[in-house]
């Protein structure tokens, strides 16, 4: 069947998207980034979700405004250090690049070590116990992480390898960034009226899905634990940290391990989840057994 040289297509959904864009421009003159708009949306539906879970422990929702700003910096600084460690090669050369974050180069773990540097330093200052502000944060994280994996279909990036499974995504290969292209995908290309496809896992939807089916047991867990036990926290580290690693197995843009091919988002997921799990555990087994 063919397609008409439509931009991306989900041919087993019969969902065709005739032109991709990845950006609106406002009074001619300036381009204002899809990206830029899902993770503003994804910031203000994340905060608030943590306000609405305050309320409903009779918590002071202004605590969590306040850290949510600093968070907010934190996160975008540790995100783009993250990155661009990773790929040091590509900036050595010119510096200016680090600051250009327009085109793109945002790491998630990056973003949650720079918000929980943010996390520790914000109560030490404001002596605000650390397990609550974190167990009534990380609802807010998840619905950052899976409205923002949005801006990625936008950039038409952050996907997978070859598939031909139900969800598989064929996106015209002149709009796809040429270094997230693999050997194996352009083994598997497909012509269309001599139009050049690649067909590939929809990585950013596969982890927003599990993001947003995280959130909604997160959210019922959440409503049931008292806040500052931790639970909440260690919960959403175990499950993002599974989720990640096997979704994060399938991708073609993986940050690699310098010297390696080992992918370390992959490596720091099953480090992390297995460590949560250890933890929860370890408190199980701490419980006292009732006669």
């Amino acid at each position: 069947m063919s397609y008409n040289g439509a931009d991306l297509i989900f041919p087993h959904l019969n969902i065709v998207i005739e032109t991709m864009k990845n950006h609106i421009t406002l009074f001619g003159k300036f381009d204002v980034a899809f990206y830029g708009i899902v993770i503003g949306i994804g910031m203000l539906l994340a905060l608030f979700a943590v306000e609405r879970n305050a309320v409903r422990h009779n918590e002071d929702p202004s605590v969590f405004y306040d850290f949510f700003i600093a968070a907010v910096i934190c996160g975008v600084i540790g995100a783009r250090l993250y990155y661009v460690f990773f790929e040091w090669e590509y900036y050595r050369g010119d510096l200016l690049k680090i600051l250009n974050i327009r085109q793109g180069g945002l790491a998630i773990y990056g973003g949650i070590i720079g918000g929980v540097i943010a996390a520790v330093v914000f109560c030490k200052v404001r002596k605000y116990p650390f397990l609550k502000l974190s167990d009534g944060s990380v609802l807010g994280v998840l619905v950052g992480q899976f409205i923002g994996r949005w801006g990625n279909f936008f950039n038409c990036e952050a996907f997978g390898g070859y598939t031909d499974s139900l969800f598989a995504m064929r996106i015209k290969e002149s709009i796809v960034n040429p270094s997230m292209i693999s050997a194996d995908l352009l083994n598997h290309e497909i012509l269309d009226n001599g139009i050049r496809y690649i067909q590939v896992h929809p990585t950013f939807l596969y982890e927003s899905c599990w993001n947003f089916l995280t959130f909604i047991f997160l959210y019922i867990y959440a409503g049931k634990r008292k806040m500052g036990t931790g639970e909440v926290t260690v919960r959403y580290f175990l499950f993002y940290g599974i989720g990640r690693f096997l979704i994060e197995g399938l991708r073609t843009d993986q940050l690699k391990l310098p010297g390696t091919g080992i992918a370390v988002s992959q490596l720091l997921s099953l480090v992390i989840a297995i460590a949560m799990a250890v933890i929860i555990i370890k408190q199980k087994n701490a419980k006292p057994k009732t006669a």
